[in-house]
């Protein structure tokens, strides 16, 4: 290797003498050996290409072959045999030529070398020179280099080279792919990563994270990777066949062109993907970070604090994405929506270098246990404050070329004109302005501390087989005390049964570094469904929307390991919480799945929350409030151009009694539409055949078996003195056959009734009361296709 060899990657090292690249395996920055190497050698190729025409001809004349007939084919005055000598001579060194001397290996003149070239324009004989200096610089890496991949590939390249001159071509990498070599690049997953993370920030926010991200795919474009060797001495256990392909790529296409420019050069950001930052985001990481508390004192103020503050948080941030098999940023739709569209790019890879944060576990959490569960207890709440949730739209929305037309749709260039007045903070958007603090979403005031860094969120868990973490233990015993505290009906033994028990996991919320708040929950993969155990929050940092966050990132946590269902058992006190958070008494996990794994407790209710994957919940709110505030603006454009003022009615005094109400001026500008129109106009026969097959497939139903026949008195003691007019499909079908139903709210009535009997009379945690609401929307799902309701 060079003279930077074995130096830590990460760490500036320059190339030999000056010239040749930094050593891959070591790192560097913009001053790199590979920059001052590039420089050097770009001063003394303008030094060559301003020196006489004669004295260009005789550099060639090395590289070009004899021209005299039956010379030896292909025969070319080359170096020696690439055999590195003891000391090798510089590049700069090598001894003059003149255009008189025999060659070496065909005995003529080296003048008969370049008689092609004696009419070849001054552009081209410059272009040709500059792959010689290429090809001598290549030579002394060759010489120098030590690692036998690098020398492999320096080889390689200083024959494609030396090709290139014999043939006056383009020098073209010969390899089974071309650039790029993944998709989504580097450059596309760190947009999609600040847009999935950031979209929500104020513009002055949003503007450090983008200095930041581009602070991170700059260093990557100038970053050194270790040499195979180098990585499977660190990491033995990695894939070391697919790092040493993406070394040679790197090489060829980013690494070498820096300082050979005959070759083409690509940013490392844009032609590779995933893959490659995985081998190397963890060592760059800890290595940038390690650079940056060393050399705190030269950097100015301003820099300071973006880069030792905010900078971690966002390279821990940006690590959890990275090495999630989940995370939605490195889709190729990401956020394409309903529009089809993809955020576009706002972060490039050169500029600055940037930095996001997220505080992953620092324990070993991440395995989920599985397995029968044992008896529980109620989750319990201590958040109750009340307030719609609002959230912003995505800051970047789809290109309109895209959009799949739709009648109604609002024109993309109407959106963004829309979305730059109502994020300009100067602009005004009426009366309500001074009225959206007061009106902010739950958790607003808890995602603005975590996105400042006052609290951090982390999925915690006692491990019987790795060595005790003492952060994790100290959390996990701050925990046992807000559970015990803010559950006093809870046995003590058993909130610490369960907080320490492997097979359950706490998402903790931090503030201060101290343990305020938690959710407790055991994971169960096989059945595709979480239990939450505990849920509190301390009673001193209630009211402040932590209840509300806390839920929303466990969401997010499960969404990303393909668990989409949450049950659990609330009391009385924490009903009202979980409502809140999307739950219900609709319990959507098939009874079979959870009877067995959790165990009914007396006194409790029985909720479940089914999970959207395609919902960033943290950001939830804000993209609703986003939303509200777009609709209120497209509104007022709306009545500024529909305030003309029609002349009041005259006909009436005319003595007409009624008239249309399409016919009143300006009504139907309003975009008023008659509806309602002919829905009980059908014919008797029609409407039997509708009403007959509406039926039939209700009955078809699996959900109908508990309604297909009135309820036996001997399996509902006190059924009848409940129910005063009880309903079944058997009854419904002779009243059809009898010709009762003349008009849709008759049939529709009937079917009615048959549901609100069933939820009065069995309990709403019952297979019932479920088979109730789900065959009542599939009846309403019929009854709007058959045209008879309004969609």
């Amino acid at each position: 290797m060079s003279d930077g060899a074995g130096v830590p990657q990460g760490s500036p090292a320059l190339g030999a003498a000056g010239l040749a690249p930094a050593a891959p395996g070591s790192g560097g920055s913009e001053s790199s050996g590979a920059a001052l190497g590039s420089a050097r050698i770009a001063v003394k190729k303008a030094q060559l290409r301003s020196a006489p025409r004669p004295k260009k001809l005789e550099k060639l004349g090395v590289y070009s072959s004899c021209k005299v007939a039956n010379a030896t084919a292909g025969r070319v005055r080359t170096r020696p045999p690439l055999h590195p000598p003891p000391t090798p001579p510089r590049a700069d060194q090598a001894a003059a030529v003149n255009l008189l001397e025999p060659c070496r290996s065909c005995s003529h003149a080296l003048s008969n070398h370049v008689i092609h070239l004696e009419n070849v324009a001054e552009d081209e004989v410059d272009r040709l020179l500059g792959i010689a200096l290429d090809v001598d610089h290549l030579y002394t890496c060759v010489h120098k280099e030590e690692d036998p991949d690098t020398k492999q590939v320096y080889f390689s390249l200083f024959k494609l080279l030396k090709k290139s001159i014999l043939q006056m071509g383009m020098p073209v990498v010969e390899a089974l792919e071309s650039p790029p070599f993944e998709k989504p690049s580097i450059e596309q997953g760190v947009n999609n990563f600040v847009q999935y993370k950031f979209s929500h920030l104020p513009l002055k926010e949003w503007q450090t994270i983008v200095e930041l991200a581009k602070m991170f795919l700059k260093q990557i474009n100038f970053w050194q990777l270790e040499t195979p060797s180098q990585r499977k001495q660190r990491a033995a256990g990695d894939d070391a066949a697919g790092y040493k392909v993406n070394y040679t790529r790197w090489l060829c296409y980013c690494y070498v062109p820096q300082f050979c420019d005959s070759l083409p050069r690509y940013e490392a950001t844009l032609v590779f993907g995933r893959t490659l930052l995985r081998s190397v985001f963890t060592v760059m990481r800890k290595q940038l970070l390690q650079q940056a508390r060393q050399e705190k004192e030269k950097l100015p103020a301003e820099k300071r604090t973006l880069i030792l503050t905010h900078f971690p948080k966002f390279l821990s941030m940006l690590e959890e994405e990275v090495y999630s098999n989940n995370s939605p940023i490195w889709s190729e739709d990401f956020l394409a929506g309903s529009s089809g569209g993809q955020v576009p790019t706002v972060i490039s890879a050169p500029p600055v270098a940037r930095s996001v944060y997220y505080n992953s576990s620092p324990s070993p959490v991440e395995s989920v246990g599985g397995g029968a569960s044992p008896a529980r207890r109620p989750a319990s709440t201590v958040e109750r404050s009340p307030g719609a949730e609002k959230r912003k739209l995505v800051d970047s929305l789809s290109d309109d070329n895209k959009r799949v037309r739709v009648i109604g749709d609002i024109p993309m260039e109407l959106i963004n004109e829309v979305m730059a007045t109502i994020t300009d903070p100067a602009a005004i958007l009426g009366p309500e302005t001074s009225l959206l603090t007061a009106h902010s979403a739950r958790d607003e005031a808890a995602r603005l501390e975590e996105c400042r860094g006052v609290i951090e969120f982390h999925v915690i868990g006692n491990s019987l087989s790795q060595k005790p973490n003492k952060k994790i233990l100290m959390w996990l015993v701050g925990l046992q005390n807000v559970f015990s505290h803010q559950l006093p009906r809870m046995p003590k033994e058993y909130i610490t049964r369960l907080v320490f028990d492997p097979k359950h996991k706490t998402l903790s919320l931090i503030k201060d570094g101290r343990v305020i708040g938690g959710i407790c929950f055991r994971m169960f993969p096989s059945q595709g469904f979480t239990e939450i155990v505990f849920c509190a929050v301390t009673s001193n940092e209630q009211v402040k929307g932590y209840g509300t966050h806390l839920m929303n990132h466990l969401k997010e946590y499960h969404i990303k390991h393909d668990i989409l269902n949450f049950l659990t058992y609330a009391d009385e006190y924490a009903i009202g919480y979980f409502k809140k958070q999307g739950f219900s008494k609709d319990i959507k996990v098939p009874r079979v799945k959870y009877v067995g794994y959790i165990k009914d407790y007396e006194g409790a209710t029985l909720m479940g929350c089914e999970l959207n994957p395609s919902i960033p919940y943290t950001e939830f709110s804000i993209i609703i409030k986003k939303q509200k505030e777009i609709i209120k603006k497209l509104i007022e454009r709306k009545q500024s151009q529909i305030r003309k003022v029609y002349p009041g009615l005259t006909c009436f005094k005319e003595g007409v009694r009624q008239i249309p109400i399409e016919s009143i001026p300006g009504i139907r500008e309003t975009g008023w539409k008659p509806v309602g129109k002919g829905k009980e106009l059908k014919d008797p026969e029609q409407l039997y055949a509708t009403f007959k097959s509406i039926l039939q497939q209700v009955k078809s139903h699996q959900s109908a078996w508990p309604f297909m026949e009135p309820v036996k008195k001997s399996e509902a003691p006190g059924y009848y003195q409940v129910i005063r007019f009880p309903m079944d499909l058997k009854t419904m079908s002779e009243r059809l056959k009898s010709q009762y139903y003349t008009t849709r709210k008759l049939f529709m009535a009937d079917m009615q009734r048959i549901f609100t009997n069933c939820r009065e009379y069995n309990p709403p945690e019952s297979e019932y009361y479920r088979c109730a609401n789900l065959l009542e929307k599939f009846f309403y799902s019929k009854i709007k296709e058959a045209g008879l309701i309004d969609k």
